[in-house]
């Protein structure tokens, strides 16, 4: 990860036009190729940021990053107080307790309690940042991602962001459409997934539980 703190200003030009003023800002290029602008507050969320892939080209105090999709960010950097590159390997993702596991198996054995119709591909999909809980199929044929937690939190949204990010680079699975599983989904978790264009879906664990007990049966 590349760290940059700058006096600078950003212009975002695609789907409309934004403009961030000179300012002290922190911007960061990940492994990956995105790159995020950050304000000292804000909780979580970039002031602008580019999804990768994406081309960056560098210029004397300027960074011009483009996409396929045609979207430009440029940012000016005025003066830079600090820079630096780390490498951090590679990151396991979030650890998920018994619960979480549990209910993951239980979901890839009845996925029509996410959504009526989705068939199951795969439990623990590998991609590139770690594996994926769920990838299934829904009765259209589409793919869909999915990320199961016992407390549906931003950051489990975020998660399940990225893997979409690389999903939908695979032409063999494109488009890929995500939804966010939990127990229960907190105020915040469900607005970053709507604004990410990702469902989110609440699980009772003790009904799906009970579901599979039902379905025992003694020859």
């Amino acid at each position: 990860m590349r760290i940059v703190v700058a006096d600078c200003t950003v212009n975002y030009v695609g789907r409309l036009t934004a403009h961030l003023p000179r300012a002290t800002r922190l911007v960061m290029v990940k492994a990956d190729g995105c790159i995020a602008v950050h304000a000292d507050g804000g909780a979580y969320k970039p002031l602008n940021w580019m999804n990768a892939p994406n081309t960056l080209t560098e210029e004397q105090g300027r960074w011009i990053v483009t996409n396929t999709k045609g979207e430009t960010l440029t940012i000016d950097l005025h003066e830079i107080h600090f820079e630096t590159t780390i490498e951090m390997g590679e990151d396991p993702g979030l650890l998920k307790d018994g619960v979480e596991l549990e209910l993951q198996r239980l979901l890839s054995e009845a996925p029509e309690e996410i959504e009526p119709g989705l068939s199951l591909i795969r439990r623990e999909y590998p991609t590139p940042i770690g594996p994926l809980d769920l990838l299934c199929r829904d009765e259209d044929g589409a793919t869909v991602a999915i990320e199961v937690k016992r407390r549906g939190e931003i950051d489990g949204v975020e998660q399940l962001t990225r893997y979409l990010e690389f999903l939908n680079r695979d032409d063999r699975l494109a488009p890929v459409r995500g939804i966010f599983v939990a127990q229960q989904v907190k105020p915040q978790a469900r607005t970053l997934a709507v604004d990410r264009g990702i469902q989110w879906v609440e699980v009772d664990y003790d009904v799906l539980r009970g579901a599979e007990t039902n379905s025992l049966r003694l020859f």
